[in-house]
């Protein structure tokens, strides 16, 4: 791969390191450094702008070292971020599989970077020649989604490493569902492909979308330029606590797991069994992707009864599709049971 500096754009390189000093707690001390207010305590004061005791607590769960950790407001903030360090506008462009996570495509746009979308093979599986035959010198970025949003289904290592190791930009492999799959996470190749950025969250398997929380594996040369990059006080001292306490309550991730996995097997079985489901993809999220006839009305039926799947029919290699996130028992009976009225 190229070196770090000469992927980074040479504005973010040349940025000082953020002001992210410790500081002391302001119990015992008294704090009049930062225009805080004396009162309403403690949520007066800024939060720790590096999340030292969140990413300590996070880093044995995940296997990787704090350094190699970057949290950010949900994962668009890294995502937006991953343009606004590598890619200069009117000039750089990413290349991505398709259909896969919209918001890759948004930020593009957001940040004036071309993208270049490359269709799934069969089975909606990653070619790898493929998408590397559409990279060119201005090429920074390479987006893979591994499971897929929306297909579900993980793609083939193989080919996810024939890039990272064909590819002289920064591959960045999002693993949101990646907890409702037995597969080997890729962060775990961080010491291996230096031009690697992996993406989580605490949105899904955590169950902690309202908190906001999104994470960034990558070497720590990567994790300096993010922080250079980032707002200063990015994570609030109340998510910051919640994800804290999530961690300490991480046996029950593992049952709502658990649960969601055995909700997914019966719940792929049952719609093999339903007239109107012309095919149920395999998956390994907590989601799953069905072709239904009539997927627009079925949607819209759905919705008349308060049941809101997502209606793919617009979406590249997707139509006539609906997605279905994994619901509690109850909510997955209430389903089945209107499709099966469905006329």
């Amino acid at each position: 791969m190229k070196s770090l500096r000469e992927l980074t754009r040479p504005n973010i390189w040349a940025l000082p390191p953020t002001p992210c000093h410790e500081r002391p707690s302001h119990e015992g001390h008294t704090l009049l450094d930062a225009n805080e207010s004396p009162y309403n305590k403690p949520l007066n004061r800024y939060p720790d702008p590096l999340q030292k005791e969140l990413k300590e607590r996070l880093a044995p769960v995940k296997g990787v070292a704090p350094g190699q950790i970057f949290l950010g407001n949900g994962t668009d903030e890294a995502i937006d971020l991953c343009y606004r360090i590598f890619c200069e506008p009117r000039t750089d462009n990413v290349v991505a599989i398709e259909p896969t996570y919209t918001r890759y495509r948004h930020f593009a746009a957001v940040n004036d970077v071309e993208y270049r979308p490359v269709p799934l093979g069969q089975d909606y599986q990653l070619e790898a020649d493929r998408l590397l035959s559409a990279c060119d010198g201005h090429t920074k970025l390479v987006w893979l989604c591994s499971p897929n949003n929306p297909t579900g289904n993980l793609l083939r290592r193989d080919e996810v490493l024939k890039i990272l190791g064909g590819f002289h930009g920064m591959v960045v492999i999002d693993e949101a569902y990646a907890d409702f799959s037995r597969q080997k996470t890729f962060r775990e190749e961080l010491g291996s492909h230096p031009n690697l950025i992996v993406l989580n969250t605490f949105s899904n398997s955590w169950a902690s979308a309202a908190i906001r929380l999104g994470i960034t594996f990558a070497h720590e040369d990567v994790i300096g330029l993010f922080n250079k990059a980032k707002y200063t006080h990015n994570i609030s001292t109340l998510t910051q606590q919640k994800a804290i306490e999530a961690i300490d309550s991480r046996f029950d991730v593992d049952d709502w797991v658990r649960l969601i996995l055995l909700e997914r097997s019966k719940m792929l079985a049952s719609f093999r069994q339903l007239p109107i489901c012309e095919k149920v993809y395999p998956s390994d999220a907590n989601f799953f992707l069905v072709r239904m006839t009539g997927a627009q009305a079925v949607c819209d039926y759905l919705a008349e009864r308060g049941i809101i799947v997502a209606d793919l029919s617009g979406t590249t290699l997707c139509q006539g599709c609906l997605r279905i996130t994994i619901g509690t028992k109850s909510e997955n009976v209430a389903l089945l049971g209107a499709l099966r009225q469905y006329r």
